[in-house]
């Protein structure tokens, strides 16, 4: 049975969601829950989904999606699912690999391959950067977002 779809949102959270090129399905139909509770990358399922800034979430099981539901900004990855890379260097990488991932002080952020997420992960000054870019880079995103009319 697909259960309906719900969704919700605060003024803390990120505005942009990473959906890739097509379509409204947030990280590629990762489960962000499962970073977190099976150490892994697992692909969701639409049957169970989650509505949420705009972009329909995918999860392993109920229980991943609702404590999904409960607290998004603790499981969604960093920078709306954008590549933290390439947000290190004030730039926009739509194309991420959900298997290329890495939990950082309690946050989870996704990369475009497995060394741009190393480098990440075993350069600290690239955290920062990216903390400092992402204001801009999220600006320009929904700058061109609305330029879409989505």
């Amino acid at each position: 049975m697909l259960l309906s779809l719900v969704e919700a949102g605060t003024a803390e959270e990120p505005a942009a969601v990473n959906t890739g090129y097509f379509g409204d399905i947030a990280i590629k139909g990762y489960d962000p829950v499962a970073y977190f509770t099976q150490n892994r990358a697992v692909e969701g399922s639409p049957q169970y989904s989650y509505r949420w800034l705009g972009a329909t979430w995918h999860f392993v099981s109920a229980e991943n999606r609702d404590l999904f539901a409960r607290e998004p900004v603790k499981y969604a990855p960093q920078y709306g699912g954008y590549c933290a890379d390439g947000v290190s260097f004030g730039t926009i990488t739509t194309n991420i690999d959900p298997k290329a991932w890495r939990i950082i002080e309690g946050k989870l952020y996704l990369s475009y391959d497995p060394g741009a997420a190393d480098g990440f992960e075993k350069k600290p000054a690239k955290l920062v950067d990216s903390q400092k870019y992402w204001p801009e880079v999220q600006q320009t995103l929904m700058t061109e977002k609305a330029a879409e009319g989505r």
